[in-house]
């Protein structure tokens, strides 16, 4: 009796086992590849139950909850794709139109995921909901710098973003520690995209500006104002070199914003093409589109502006070096010792000027 219970306990698991089985396939709200006690699962039974009998309120908040202990559970990227798309699809039910679009758009980035034809209720649910917003790509630069719209940050830093907003005014800005804030405003329409650009300069130094002339002013020594007077020749000729060595350094920053201009433009036109499908491979095809054309030639603009502005400077700097050498050499020509109290030529070029300080007496 006692070998012929052990030998038939194996079969009575074995059929409860298949029953349950059987019992899950049966279930229409079952949801597969996950286990049905996990959150993620329970959540989604209740969503797909109360979205099958209208209750969109109470799906939408479901869903909500679904993808919420998806993004901490050991789900895969699919999975959450399709949770995505399901809550896309019930918002836009309940016309919250910018969320639909979030969460639509989301889902699509594993377009491959999504089964039977849900992928296609998807993108025309994301047509829908993107003629009711504005979309809007942002570029960033510094990509680390803190983004908010409207006064609410917008997520995990990044280089450029896609966002759904609700058509009228909207305010920009991003900050970066050791960089000028920026700021900007945009007014979105419905059903039209609008693209920025963000860049955060670098913050002059404490005390930079106010140490040059801080201190109080010195008396002209007779010894180095007769050597000054003694040069009076060379006048001319420092003077065309410091006008030369501007000149240079001018022509260099407008060079280079030119390029800075160009690569912006590059940055903006980069996330349009990527959410049409574009990779950092596209061009390299065979067959590639004919629009490639057109980035190969802005890339080489771009980079025949900032070599014109690199070589500038650097003959800016030349003409400045040469300048401030020839104070030096008069001083041991003369003197024996250059002045403690000649003449400082220094070039000096930011983002948005360029030039030569002097300082002293000739």
């Amino acid at each position: 009796m006692r070998h012929a219970l052990c030998a038939f306990m194996p079969c009575f698991f074995i059929g409860v086992a298949a029953v349950e089985g059987v019992a899950s396939a049966s279930d229409p709200h079952a949801v597969s590849g996950l286990r049905e006690t996990s959150p993620v699962a329970s959540s989604l039974r209740r969503a797909r139950q109360a979205r099958d009998a209208g209750r969109w309120v109470e799906a939408e908040a479901a869903y909500e909850a679904a993808l919420t202990a998806a993004d901490t559970a050991w789900t895969t990227d699919a999975e959450r794709a399709e949770i995505a798309a399901e809550l896309g699809l019930c918002e836009l039910a309940l016309g919250r139109y910018r969320d639909a679009a979030d969460h639509l758009a989301q889902s699509l980035r594993h377009r491959d995921a999504l089964r039977g034809g849900l992928a296609e209720r998807v993108e025309e649910g994301l047509k829908k909901a993107e003629s009711r917003v504005t979309t809007f790509y942002l570029g960033v630069s510094p990509p680390d710098a803190e983004v908010f719209v409207d006064g609410k940050p917008v997520g995990r830093p990044a280089p450029t973003y896609e966002l759904f907003l609700e058509p009228g005014r909207h305010t920009v800005r991003a900050r970066l520690t050791g960089h000028t804030e920026a700021v900007s405003a945009f007014e979105g329409q419905a059903g039209k995209d609008s693209s920025l650009t963000l860049k955060l300069p670098r913050a002059p130094e404490r005390g930079a500006a106010g140490a040059a002339g801080a201190g109080p002013a010195r008396a002209v020594d007779p010894a180095a104002q007769r050597a000054a007077q003694a040069a009076l020749p060379l006048t001319e000729l420092r003077i065309g070199g410091a006008a030369l060595a501007t000149a240079a350094l001018a022509a260099g920053t407008v060079f280079l914003l030119r390029a800075d201009v160009i690569d912006g433009n590059m940055a903006e036109q980069d996330v349009v093409r990527r959410r049409r499908g574009w990779t950092s491979t596209t061009c390299w095809w065979p067959n590639a589109p004919s629009a490639c054309a057109g980035v190969r030639k802005e890339a080489v603009e771009r980079a025949r502006f900032a070599t014109l502005g690199n070589v500038a400077l650097a003959a800016g700097a030349v003409f400045g070096v040469a300048t401030a050498a020839s104070f030096l050499a008069e001083g041991w020509l003369l003197g024996g010792t250059p002045a403690r109290e000649g003449v400082h030529v220094v070039p000096s070029a930011t983002g948005t000027q360029a030039g030569l300080a002097l300082q002293g007496v000739w």
